[in-house]
């Protein structure tokens, strides 16, 4: 498994893997449309944004970063439990001494995995500033 910087090349897979995940996610509303979520996932290449986790040609996982705000951290359901996601986030840790993001209340699974990965919660919210509407979280981390 390499971590790379996205290519546009990369850009259906990363659409894939997040429709899969919102599909795939009971509690979670869809509130754009399926072409929304490709052209969300060309902008986060685009801008130069997103690492990706691939292995033989096939991209499993991506997380985009824009500066030290994590923006998006997903993997497809075959990657969960094997260490992609913190290779991921340890090689945003490499370059930003300082990391935030947000995750939702209800992904309890993500809220263990970035306290274990030492992001320390910052405070909640009622949903009110996201698209979704749905309660968060917001987490930080800073390099030792």
């Amino acid at each position: 498994m390499k971590i790379l910087p996205a290519t546009p090349a990369d850009a259906p897979a990363i659409a894939n893997i997040l429709t899969g995940w919102i599909a795939a996610t009971p509690w979670m509303p869809r509130v754009h449309s399926r072409a929304s979520e490709k052209e969300f996932a060309r902008l986060l290449v685009d801008r130069g944004w997103t690492q990706v986790a691939r292995d033989g040609g096939r991209t499993f996982g991506f997380l985009s970063r824009d500066g030290s705000e994590v923006h998006a951290l997903y993997l497809s359901p075959a990657a969960r439990g094997q260490g992609i996601g913190k290779a991921l986030l340890d090689v945003a840790k490499t370059v930003s001494p300082q990391l935030s993001l947000y995750s939702f209340q209800a992904n309890e699974g993500a809220c263990r995995f970035y306290l274990r990965e030492g992001f320390t919660e910052e405070f909640r919210t009622d949903g009110v500033g996201n698209d979704e509407h749905l309660p968060d979280v917001r987490f930080s981390w800073r390099a030792a």
